[in-house]
């Protein structure tokens, strides 16, 4: 997607650039958000696939049992997935000479269209964190994919921007990704065209979740 010092949202999302190694808990937080900006982006590959069905399990309890779960299926599924069967989901779904069947920008669910006034408040925030849209980017910044990406970004800085601290990530999570993620979301879940990526969304879902949850209780602290 963006950034004239790191450039999130690019369709690879894989390359750090971060100096010093990041606590545990935020390096876990940078790569599923660095995962789910590659799936929303473009379809995985056989090796991406490979990789997910071999991943190691997500030990969580509680509120986060959820992600725990989501993730299992999602690594089973990949196991079982051919890349040519999900790229083809993945084109009947977000890809089309004319409208796609599926629209995961900020605009389009909060105003109803696309490239309108979310996506220019989005573009003034980004600019205020010193971050901007790639030149080769294919999609606009309000994409939830560059959403993922830009949260990316912010955990764990990159070169010329430093990290930000999380009262920064729960402002941009609440402001660009919190008031409509979940209709998103859930739209890709119902389709009747989603298999693969009815797993990617209720993954997608679970994590968001267990993030509100994280800013929430941060908040409470510093009550």
């Amino acid at each position: 997607m963006h950034v004239q010092t790191a450039q999130p949202g690019q369709r690879d999302a894989g390359t750090l650039g971060v100096p010093l190694p990041l606590p545990g808990e935020d390096q876990a937080r940078a790569d599923l958000y660095g995962l789910l900006a590659r799936l929303l982006f473009v379809p995985p590959d056989a090796g991406l696939l490979a990789a997910l069905a071999t991943a190691e399990p997500i030990c969580a309890d509680g509120s986060a049992a959820p992600l725990e779960q989501a993730w299992h299926k999602l690594a089973l599924a990949a196991s079982v997935t051919e890349a040519d069967a999900v790229a083809d989901e993945f084109n009947a779904l977000f890809v089309s000479i004319g409208t796609p069947r599926l629209n995961p920008y900020e605009s389009f669910y909060l105003s109803g269209y696309i490239n309108d006034k979310p996506l220019a408040d989005l573009r003034a925030d980004l600019a205020g964190l010193r971050l901007a849209r790639a030149g080769n980017a294919g999609e606009f910044e309000d994409h939830l994919g560059a959403m993922c990406e830009t949260m990316r970004i912010l955990v764990t800085g990159a070169p010329g921007l430093p990290r930000q601290p999380l009262s920064r990530q729960k402002w941009f999570f609440e402001r660009h990704i919190a008031p409509w993620h979940a209709r998103c979301l859930a739209d890709i879940a119902a389709d009747e065209q989603a298999s693969f990526y009815r797993l990617v969304a209720a993954f997608a879902q679970a994590f968001f979740a267990v993030e509100a949850e994280a800013f929430a209780f941060e908040e409470s602290i510093d009550d």
